[in-house]
């Protein structure tokens, strides 16, 4: 295939220049002024931009992956031909059978049901798995800690034991050894909230050895964000890793406009000590996260099941609302960082409270009949068994874009699959979403720029072999389109709306998406890193 006339932006962030592409097999095989060659497919691309497939590194697509039919619809439309998943601490293998329901329950809002309701005892098995489902994008996984502690030992707040402690070494060392990208974690979420630093540290330790990033979903991003992004720092120190943090943001009314350049201020002093830093950002003010995750560490049990069953009684949810409304040292506390008005429900379970889907909590709570939108939290988290979506309306658009400007910050979609009728719209439109604004909206950077922190960048962190980049030997995944008509059509209130924009999407040789619609839905790579 050769593509003719093509303004190639090849993904370095260097300016663009005027070009053709010759494609042969998955292959780029040269790149010049004007090619002339014996070509079975000649595609005119005069006026359009040539870039490399969109890298998403941060996508919960675990079950997805391998049990939905019309994956890759979404992400293709927006120009995405390569995911990740395991992240945020967060996955479905390593799995142990003893804890399988607890584990599942937990993950639902997030990832989706397990298909089948399969388990993988191992990483290896799950990677199978996603080879066997033969996806239409490229697909590679991290191994999360949060996952490795739930088949341990399930969600209770003990630490390790020496016994315990040296199985999910040996969890993490198989997700390695097997292919796995890197290790994310998730010291926000239950189980691993309950670590404490020395005991990440020594547990991460084990992943050292291997020299892949650690994915980190820090402890705080609101009050503690700044001690939470140093903590973060000093796990990849100790286990002498490169450290990427995950949806790198600020959280939290009273902390707009500030805290975020300290933030960044602690970042770039460590980078200036030479540590390997990065960030991801997704480019929306509202983010998306489970209900549960709404109540105070001190009033959780040792299991999601106990702590929901405390909420069934009367004394229950009247500590529940004494500790929701107090400050409480090391933990974020989101209604009084936003408020109830803020808090918008995207995910439900139950037919009898899908009207609920779309409404924020104040809104709920009055078509629930309760004056207290903390009783209807109660309620919620009760009936449908842990299982509800939200997302939180807690960043200010300043902020994001101190972030996009870093030219160490990569885009990333953050996209849920437990999600109901209202997903976040990012599930959608986050990548034309930051072209569309960075560019052409708020002017803030040129394209090359954007389509860096999208392709080139992400390459460079997961040290993916041959991808990222428009050149010669590297694996022919470009997007050809026109700039100026990239769009997102999602939105919170109709997020289920595809993006519009790109013209061709070619992964590996082959043109599997033209004009929107799927051309050929050839099996792609599921990628396992040596």
């Amino acid at each position: 295939m050769l593509l003719k006339n093509t303004i190639i932006y090849d993904g370095t962030g260097k300016l663009p220049f005027r070009g053709d592409i010759l494609i042969e097999g998955k292959f780029i095989k040269q790149i010049d002024f004007e090619i002339k060659a014996e070509s079975e497919r000649i595609i005119d691309c005069r006026g359009m931009v040539a870039a490399p497939g969109f890298i998403d590194i941060h996508r919960h697509c675990d079950c997805a992956a391998i049990g939905k039919s019309d994956f890759g619809t979404a992400e293709v439309s927006q120009g995405i031909t390569t995911v990740f998943c395991g992240n945020c601490g967060l996955g479905i293998s390593p799995c142990s059978a003893k804890y399988k329901e607890e584990l599942y329950d937990f993950v639902e809002p997030c990832l989706g049901k397990v298909p089948g309701d399969k388990i993988f005892y191992g990483f290896e098995q799950y990677l199978s798995e996603l080879k066997k489902a033969n996806n239409a994008i490229n697909i590679g996984s991290f191994i999360g800690t949060g996952a490795v502690k739930a088949a341990v030992k399930g969600y209770d707040k003990t630490e390790y034991t020496m016994k315990q402690m040296e199985e999910a070494k040996s969890y993490l060392r198989e997700g390695l050894e097997a292919g796995a990208a890197g290790v994310s974690v998730g010291i926000m979420y239950q189980p691993e909230c309950y670590s404490k630093k020395e005991e990440m540290k020594e547990l991460l330790r084990a992943a050292s050895p291997y020299k892949r990033p650690i994915m980190c979903h820090i402890r705080g991003e609101g009050d503690y964000l700044i001690e939470a992004v140093s903590e973060a720092i000093d796990l990849a120190k100790a286990a002498e890793l490169p450290l990427n943090i995950s949806h790198f943001k600020v959280t939290g009314i009273h902390n707009w406009n500030s805290k975020i350049y300290e933030a960044i201020e602690v970042i770039e002093t460590e980078r200036n000590r030479g540590s390997d830093i990065t960030v991801d950002f997704y480019p929306y003010t509202g983010g998306a996260t489970t209900l549960i995750s709404l109540i105070p560490l001190k009033f959780m049990e040792d299991t999601v099941e106990k702590t929901l069953k405390k909420l069934e009684t009367r004394t229950g949810r009247e500590e529940l609302k004494r500790v929701i409304y107090s400050k409480q040292t090391g933990w974020e506390n989101m209604v009084l960082a936003i408020g109830w008005d803020r808090i918008i429900i995207s995910m439900i379970s139950m037919e009898e409270h899908q009207y609920l889907c779309g409404r924020n909590l104040k809104e709920a709570a009055k078509l629930l009949g309760y004056e207290d939108p903390c009783d209807a939290v109660s309620e919620l988290l009760v009936k449908e068994e842990g299982k509800v979506g939200i997302i939180l309306m807690s960043m200010c658009e300043e902020d994001v874009n101190a972030v996009a400007k870093l030219p160490y910050s990569m885009v990333i979609s953050d996209a849920l699959y437990g999600a109901g009728d209202f997903p976040h719209p990012r599930f959608y439109g986050a990548f034309p979403r930051a072209i569309n604004q960075f560019v052409f909206q708020k002017k803030m950077m040129p394209l090359e720029k954007v389509i860096y922190k999208m392709t080139g960048l992400p390459s460079e962190r997961l040290q993916l072999s041959k991808r990222g980049k428009i050149s010669c030997g590297n694996y022919a995944d470009l997007n050809l389109f026109y700039p100026e008509n990239i769009i997102d059509l999602a939105a919170y209130r109709k997020p289920k709306q595809l993006s519009k924009g790109i013209v061709y999407t070619i992964i590996s040789g082959t043109i599997v998406r033209k004009e929107e619609k799927w051309v050929n839905r050839k099996a792609q790579q599921v990628l396992c890193f040596p």
